[in-house]
């Protein structure tokens, strides 16, 4: 299997869980903290999440090399942006205004932050380990 392959895989459950992620943030912080608190609140539980599927997969993965693992993540990261947007305007039926307020920190957005984790995760994670 290519590291591409598996890179997806590992991607897939990365969005399964942030899928389970958003709609507990949904279901329980929203109600307690409002919907902008929580989606700051969840940057940090969901790059914990991130953080945690690349530490459990990082041997399947088999990236070798900084750049194979930033590249990786550069990956997921790709992926998970359009899956979030897509997600967001056609399934939830966001505005784009809406959707991009997540990636403007000067509206209280911090996904950036959470897209830097997710590019760094593998590399992150692989040094852990040496």
């Amino acid at each position: 299997m290519s590291l591409a392959l598996r890179a997806f895989a590992v991607w897939l459950l990365i969005a399964a869980a942030e899928v389970v992620h958003g709609i507990l943030r949904m279901q329980y912080l929203r109600p307690l903290v409002g919907d902008l608190r929580a989606r700051q609140i969840a940057i940090i539980s969901g790059s914990l999440i991130i953080l945690a599927i690349a530490y459990l997969t990082r041997r399947f993965v088999r990236a070798q090399g900084s750049g194979q693992l930033i590249a990786v993540g550069l990956f997921w990261a790709l992926l998970m942006v359009s899956f979030d947007l897509a997600l967001g305007r056609y399934v939830i039926g966001y505005s784009w205004s809406r959707l991009l307020q997540d990636f403007d920190p000067t509206r209280g957005g911090f996904m950036l932050a959470g897209v830097a984790v997710m590019v760094l995760a593998p590399w992150l994670v692989a040094g852990r380990r040496r």
